[in-house]
């Protein structure tokens, strides 16, 4: 199996508000970046939807090493809880019910065909990767409101 590297950022201007996501898969030599946006969303809907879009860009299973700055999908992930609220229905251990179901469904369809390795970053550091996938998220809301 080929192992890739993904790093992934989402952002929002306001929270919900316009949004955007940012990709970066990385393969030996070769790069490929991702972008996209939403105009009603919140940041972490564009956070999944970056993972996600990343993971859906591969044509064949892979080993993935996921580098992402939001602890709520990598812990969500690591910790188990969204397949906890997967099997509860999406409802968290509060008993309210999940957020974002819908995205976390397909992300988990995704981590049984990619064998997907978490890892965290801290955002707006010194990592030129994770700082690329934040401009590339902010340059598409800003498209979406004009700036």
């Amino acid at each position: 199996m080929k192992t890739v590297t993904l790093y992934t950022d989402g952002a929002c201007s306001g929270n919900p508000g316009p949004g955007g996501w940012g990709a970066i898969l990385i393969y030996g030599s070769h790069k490929k970046e991702l972008s996209g946006g939403e105009a009603s969303t919140t940041n972490n809907r564009m956070e999944l939807t970056a993972v996600i879009r990343g993971l859906e860009a591969l044509n064949e299973p892979c080993t993935v090493d996921l580098w992402s700055d939001s602890k709520y999908v990598i812990d969500a992930l690591d910790k188990g809880w969204a397949r906890g609220w997967q099997a509860k229905g999406w409802v968290k251990a509060d008993r309210k019910p999940a957020l974002n179901p819908d995205l976390w469904a397909r992300l988990l369809e995704l981590c049984e065909t990619h064998t997907v390795r978490l890892h965290w970053v801290k955002g707006h550091a010194e990592n030129p990767y994770n700082n690329r996938c934040d401009e590339m998220a902010v340059g598409e809301w800003q498209k979406l409101k004009g700036e």
